[in-house]
């Protein structure tokens, strides 16, 4: 089976990618010149943990190529995947389709066998049926299958994701259309995938479903985090006790500064609209969306806070700036908020992330002096700001990290550090839905709990 895949964003490259390893022959296919030189050079327009290293395997076994020639790549396929960017209208905050329309076109145009079309991109309700009427119209002889494929990719653990997801949603509208994904996705099922076969419509508003339910669940924990400052609770012991409950399970129920990414935002608004405009509006997401949006202008307002209630003339190293570890997508991250409401109110950052600054450095504006590493970033800093949780930033020397600031104060947004371990150094520890930590100021650090044991 040869598969064409358009698009080598971050849904097409890793899906052709991960389909060339399992052996299917794969041609992604993009108009951008530049970036398809570049993959044929092996040179990634992505930082995805792996995919370099698959890359160059599969197109040193002949599996995998890389085109800017659509015609060719469909002629030649059996199947053709479309995961062109579907960005959200800022207006309507809807997925803007005319990248797909241009593909769907093409496509017609080229099919001169039977091709499965499957729709990877995120798209309305509505979207795939009318896929399948456009490429009747354009090309009324052609034969083909139009299958609603919606992705569940996690940045950072695509590659694992898609060779042992949770589950592989189908929405087909006819026996063929089954069995072509039957058949495209045979090797990842044989792997313990589930194949859940419905509607089109009910495949694509399940991709909305599951982002806004994720969404909402993360909204609702950084709410529950700020009530548990104010009552003494700690949230990590509440995380894990309401986790433990196997209806809820333990999933997305870490608090932060907020929830980012490609998916959640996007998926979100366009639910709202599609809601509304269907007149069912759904008031759960409304409320996610706007708590979101606030919660990053509150952990603002929390550095500064914690600053005394005044950051002008000082320096706020910030470690971590794209939206979540392990990749480099800086798309609605909380650090594109945060930090600039720190340089509007007089402070100078000094940054550091271990993959995303070049792109940081195209989207903050201002004050920042961008650093080669963590320690460089806190040197001379009046305090310490943990905005993304990786790995790297979990196991600071902390005597160094004392020695390297001006002022002991750490503000850590995602709770990577047991309070025992900052206050036995000295530090004003300010995290999320916990006490502070205050040298000299009375606290209860021995305590039967596994949060602090295991942070």
């Amino acid at each position: 089976m040869r598969i064409a895949v358009i698009g080598t964003g971050y849904v097409g490259l890793v899906s052709g990618v991960c389909f060339s390893e399992y052996g299917f022959r794969v041609t992604c296919i993009d108009n951008d010149g530049d970036k398809i030189a570049k993959l044929q050079q092996e040179i990634m327009p992505i930082f995805e943990p792996g995919l370099e290293a698959l890359v160059a395997k599969n197109r040193k076994a002949g599996r995998l190529s890389f085109s800017t020639d659509l015609a060719q790549a469909v002629r030649e396929a059996d199947a053709v995947l479309i995961a062109v960017g579907t960005p959200a209208d800022a207006i309507t905050g809807l997925p803007d389709l005319a990248y797909l329309h241009a593909a769907v076109e093409e496509v017609a145009h080229a099919i001169d066998h039977y091709v499965l079309v499957v729709i990877k991109s995120t798209v309305p309700v509505g979207t795939n049926r009318h896929v399948a009427q456009m490429i009747a119209n354009i090309a009324p002889d052609a034969d083909f299958d139009v299958a609603s494929n919606p992705e569940f990719l996690r940045e950072g653990v695509a590659i694992e994701d898609f060779m042992s997801p949770d589950r592989i949603v189908a929405g087909v509208d006819s026996r063929r259309a089954k069995d072509g994904m039957t058949r495209l996705y045979e090797p990842v099922a044989l792997n313990g995938a589930q194949m859940f076969f419905t509607t089109y419509e009910s495949a694509e508003v399940i991709k909305y479903a599951a982002n806004s339910l994720l969404a909402a669940r993360i909204a609702f924990i950084d709410e529950i985090a700020d009530f548990c400052e104010k009552t003494g609770a700690n949230i990590r012991d509440v995380s894990k006790g309401v986790g433990m409950d196997q209806r809820i399970g333990n999933h997305f129920l870490k608090p932060g500064p907020g929830y980012g990414g490609s998916c959640f935002p996007k998926d979100t608004l366009a639910l709202k609209s599609m809601a509304r405009d269907a007149g069912a509006p759904i008031s759960i997401v409304e409320a996610a969306i706007s708590s979101n949006d606030t919660r990053k202008i509150r952990m603002a307002e929390k550095i500064i806070a914690a600053a005394r209630g005044d950051v002008r003339g000082k320096t706020i190293a910030i470690l971590g700036l794209t939206f979540k570890p392990g990749t480099d997508d800086m798309r609605e991250a909380a650090s594109l908020v945060i930090v600039p409401k720190l340089i509007e109110t007089g402070a100078s950052i000094r940054a550091y992330d271990p993959q995303g600054m070049k792109e940081a450095a195209k989207l903050i504006p201002g004050n920042v002096t961008w650093c080669k590493d963590a320690y460089e970033a806190m040197q001379g800093a009046d305090a310490l700001v943990i905005l993304t949780e990786w790995n790297e930033f979990r196991s600071l020397d902390l005597q160094k990290v004392r020695g390297l600031l001006k002022t002991p104060l750490v503000v850590d947004l995602r709770n990577i550090y047991k309070r025992q371990d900052m206050m036995r150094h000295g530090f004003h520890y300010v995290s999320v839905g916990r006490q502070d930590v205050i040298p000299g100021q009375p606290w209860i650090a021995d305590l039967n709990i596994d949060d602090e044991k295991a942070a």
